[in-house]
């Protein structure tokens, strides 16, 4: 009977332990999100960093337009804009704890262990913050914002396929509101 909670509490551990998004989001919950068809972005400023901004706004261009929206300048009913901000990644300190559960012959047993891992050299990652606001243009108000990370070592083919899952999640969550729940990836 241990041995099954014990199977059980593994198994719990083990999906607990699936990566979550960090993707983090909000809106106007009285909003009408479904009378928006066309879009828009707005100009943003220069952030230093003009090949992480063509990324972004090719794909957010390219998500929206794969959802269903038209970009038209004139007369579109929501405005995208975009920011995004690169930081150093904290250095941790390596500590984990672990749970194994193990039988031999009739008999079971559980283990608990912990382990420190101690930092050599330089911890160069970089975590890139991509933020993205819809903003209705008949009102000129913010209705929507999501935001996430990714980190990075360094920039080239690596952050071009993570800047685009990271905008990807970002615009999974928009516009429809009832669906802005956190699903794990396993």
């Amino acid at each position: 009977m241990f041995y099954r909670y014990m199977m059980l509490f593994t198994m719990l551990l083990c999906l607990g332990a699936c990566q979550s998004t960090n993707v983090q989001s909000d809106y106007d919950t009285k909003y009408d999100f479904s009378d928006l068809k066309t879009f828009h972005f707005i100009d943003t400023p220069d952030q230093g960093d003009p090949l992480s901004a063509e990324r972004i706004r090719a794909n957010i261009l390219s998500t929206l337009t794969a959802k269903g929206f038209v970009e038209q300048q004139e007369n579109s009913d929501f405005t995208v804009s975009y920011g995004f901000l690169t930081k150093d990644k904290p250095k941790s300190s390596g500590l984990s704890i672990g749970l194994g559960t193990g039988t031999s012959g009739s008999h079971g047993g559980v283990g608990v262990g912990t382990s420190m891992g101690i930092p050599i050299g330089s911890d160069s990652a970089k975590i890139q913050v991509i933020q993205v606001d819809i903003i209705d243009t008949k009102e000129n108000r913010l209705i929507w914002r999501g935001t996430d990370e990714f980190d990075f070592e360094s920039g080239g083919d690596e952050k071009v396929v993570e800047t685009s899952k990271t905008i990807t999640n970002i615009l999974a969550l928009f516009p429809l509101a009832q669906r802005l729940t956190k699903q794990p990836k396993c």
